[in-house]
């Protein structure tokens, strides 16, 4: 059987349940969902909140920015690299509104490597963000 271990990066935002960053079985590498938070606040890049934590405004290029920004210092801390994503599932909770902006971001980041990709509209994440992509990657 493979050797498991677990991953955490000192870079990417703490995760906000009992789970690490990513998991490393041989040589693949699978990132836990992975939001746009930065790490040591519970600010969220781009969201307004209101007294009751719910969104009143947010800027979904913000956090496409900050999410892949976090990715690549999981994947770096894991000693694995951006050019090694092999997949890609990304979770929006505002597919009509923020699909294309999300789209013309990932184009820039993923105009030289590009990893499968599946485009989820779901109800809602765990915590106030628009966002979270879940990445499978080689080391």
């Amino acid at each position: 059987m493979a050797e498991i271990n677990p991953i955490n990066s000192s870079r990417a935002p703490e995760p906000v349940g009992l789970y690490p960053h990513a998991r490393k079985v041989g040589n693949l590498l699978f990132l836990s969902g992975v939001g746009p938070r930065q790490r040591g606040t519970k600010d969220i890049p781009g969201v307004e909140l209101n007294d009751a934590n719910k969104i009143v405004s947010y800027d979904i290029e913000k956090q496409c920015h900050s999410v892949f920004n976090n990715i690549k210092y999981i994947l770096e801390d894991a000693g694995s690299s951006w050019d090694n994503i092999i997949d890609v599932t990304v979770f929006l909770t505002n597919m009509k509104d923020d699909f294309k902006t999300y789209n013309k971001i990932y184009a820039e980041y993923f105009k030289d490597n590009k990893p499968c990709r599946t485009t989820v509209e779901i109800n809602c994440l765990p915590t106030p963000i628009a966002i979270e992509l879940k990445v499978i990657a080689t080391i």
